[in-house]
C-alpha cells in the first residue's frame, strides 16, 4: 500500500463527503436506471463480456453478440417509450418487422433492429417487447421479466461451469451497481471478486444486498493491497470525477496492483490532446483527453485497446445513435 500524498487528502474528504450527503436509499438506486442500467448500458455489458472472455476465452462469443443485441434494442425502445409512443404504434412496428419492411408508417426502423429481429427465432423477446401493454405511470416502462432477459440466458449457459481461481478488483464499485448484476448473471460465483469504495453508505448498502461478497470501504488513491495482488480490475465512472493530478494516481494505483488486464469504463472523454477542467462542487465533471489519459496507461501498460463506444456500436451493429457520444472503454494489458 502507498501513503496517501498530502495533496489527495483534502481532495479526497471532499469527494467522500460529496457521496455521504446522499441518503442509501438515493445511492442504492443511482446508475441502475434507465440508460445507466447495467443490463441494457453497453459499458456495463462489455464489463461482463471482459470477464467471461478472461474466464472461458471466445466460447460465448455468439451469446454476448446477442446481449449487445438486446441492449441496442431495449434502448431504441425506451427512446419511442419516451416520446409518448402508443400500443397501436407498437403494433405498426411489429407487423413491419413480421414482414420485412424498413419503416413503420413513416417511421424508419433502424437496420439493427430489423437484423436482430430477422435472427431470432419466432416467439422472441421483441415480439414480448412490442406486444406488452405500456402503463402510462410506471417508473419502469418495460417489465422486468424482458429487461431481465439475458440474466437468464447467462444463468443458464453458465451453470454447468466451474469456479475458477482469478482475482478480481473492482475500485469505486458504488452500491454494488455492477456487482448486483455479474451476480445475478452467475458470473460472480465464478470469480473471487473484492469491491471498495470511497463512501460508507456505498458500501453498507452493497454489504446489505450481498452479505457474502467482499465489499471493503477504500481509496482508489492508496490501494490496500500489494503489488499485483490482484489478476483483474474493471472500473466506471471514476477518473472525471477527480483532479487530473489525482487521476493519472489512481492509474498508476490500479496498474501497480492488477497482474494482467483492466477494463476502464469513461463516460466523458474526447479526442483533443487537453483535458478540459470542470470543478463542480466539492468534486470534478472533467472531459478528459483520450490522447492524455491512454499515454498515462501507457507508463505502465504493454498494450490498449481503445473502444470508442459510438464508433464501435456503428461499425460492429450499423447503430449510429448511442446516448452518450464521450463513452469510451479502455482494455489495457499489462
Amino acid at each position: 500500500m502507498k501513503i496517501l500524498k498530502e495533496c489527495f487528502r483534502a481532495e479526497t474528504e471532499r469527494l467522500r463527503q460529496s457521496w455521504m450527503r446522499h441518503d442509501r436509499g438515493t445511492l442504492r438506486d443511482y446508475l441502475v436506471r434507465d440508460v445507466e442500467d447495467p443490463r441494457i448500458n453497453v459499458q456495463s455489458i462489455l464489463t461482463r463480456h471482459f470477464l467471461v472472455e478472461r474466464l472461458f476465452g471466445e466460447r460465448f462469443d455468439l451469446v454476448a453478440e446477442q446481449e449487445l443485441r438486446f441492449g441496442l434494442v431495449v434502448n431504441w425502445l425506451l427512446k419511442l417509450l419516451k416520446k409518448s409512443v402508443t400500443v397501436g404504434r407498437l403494433q405498426t412496428v411489429f407487423d413491419a418487422l413480421l414482414t420485412g419492411r424498413p419503416d413503420a408508417e413513416g417511421m424508419q426502423i433502424p437496420s439493427y433492429v430489423s437484423e436482430t429481429f430477422a435472427d431470432l427465432m419466432l416467439p422472441n423477446y421483441i415480439c414480448d417487447l412490442l406486444n406488452w401493454v405500456p402503463v402510462e405511470t410506471t417508473e419502469a416502462p418495460i417489465p422486468e421479466y424482458l429487461m431481465s432477459t439475458f440474466e437468464a440466458i447467462w444463468s443458464e449457459v453458465l451453470a454447468g461451469e466451474q469456479p475458477q481461481s482469478i482475482s478480481v478488483l473492482e475500485p469505486a464499485c458504488g452500491s454494488a451497481n455492477d456487482y448486483r448484476f455479474i451476480e445475478t448473471f452467475g458470473i460472480a460465483r465464478l470469480l473471487d471478486y473484492t469491491g471498495f469504495d470511497l463512501c460508507d453508505k456505498n458500501v453498507h448498502n452493497a454489504r446489505g444486498m450481498f452479505p457474502h461478497a467482499r465489499f471493503e470501504i477504500g481509496n482508489v488513491l492508496e490501494i490496500d493491497a500489494d503489488d499485483k495482488a490482484f489478476d483483474y480490475c474493471f472500473v466506471h465512472d471514476l477518473f472525471e470525477h477527480l483532479s487530473i493530478e489525482a487521476a493519472e494516481a489512481a492509474i498508476s494505483e490500479l496498474c501497480r496492483v492488477t497482474r494482467r488486464d483492466i477494463c476502464a469504463g469513461f463516460f466523458n472523454m474526447h479526442v483533443g490532446g487537453e483535458h478540459i477542467v470542470k470543478a463542480v462542487g466539492d468534486y470534478h465533471w472533467n472531459t478528459l483527453s483520450l490522447v492524455r489519459t491512454k499515454a498515462v496507461f501507457e507508463r505502465y501498460c504493454s498494450g490498449i485497446q481503445v473502444i470508442h463506444i459510438d464508433e464501435f456500436l456503428t461499425s460492429e451493429f450499423g447503430c449510429a445513435d448511442a446516448h452518450n457520444k464521450g463513452a469510451y472503454t479502455f482494455v489495457v494489458s499489462l
